[in-house]
């Protein structure tokens, strides 16, 4: 009887470990990760995303587009606002992607984005939009928010 339990305990540990196996393979597929308004999956507000969620780094996906989003006074996030990305400056041309900021002021996608004619990201918040004046060619959004040039931020 003894041996028959510590053989059944060894099945289930070799096939509850490849279950295991196989949901950590799930984990790492293609499923487009999204913030959204309300989320509180994010983390590390202000640091930046890409440092970790790029090919190679040590995030558990590689995002595209991601960034914090701060209040007028830039020391406080600014969540569930809204990051659209449009082919012309000031909201003009086509919008093409809407990013919701999560309840942390995070934003950030997995989803393919094509930078290629560069793109206007204009923020909303509760009191009206923002717009960036210049295209990006990139969605490392700290690569120059925060060191070069001011936090991302709206009213």
């Amino acid at each position: 009887m003894k041996t028959y339990l510590n053989l059944t305990a060894f099945i289930i540990v070799l096939f509850g470990g490849i279950a295991f196996l196989d949901s950590c393979k799930k984990e790492e597929s293609s499923e487009a990760k999204i913030s959204h308004h309300n989320g509180n999956e994010s983390h590390n507000m202000g640091q930046a995303c890409m440092n970790c969620h790029k090919q190679g780094g040590s995030g558990e996906s590689i995002f595209n587009v991601a960034a914090t989003v701060y209040d007028t006074t830039m020391n406080s996030v600014f969540p569930n606002t809204t990051v659209r990305l449009y082919t012309g400056a000031n909201g003009s041309g086509t919008l093409k992607y809407t990013i919701e900021v999560d309840a942390k002021g995070n934003f950030y996608t997995t989803e393919s984005i094509d930078f290629t004619n560069g793109l206007y990201p204009a923020v909303t918040g509760t009191q009206g939009t923002k717009y960036m004046s210049s295209s990006i060619t990139t969605g490392n959004c700290a690569s120059c928010h925060g060191n070069t040039t001011n936090k991302i931020w709206t009213k």
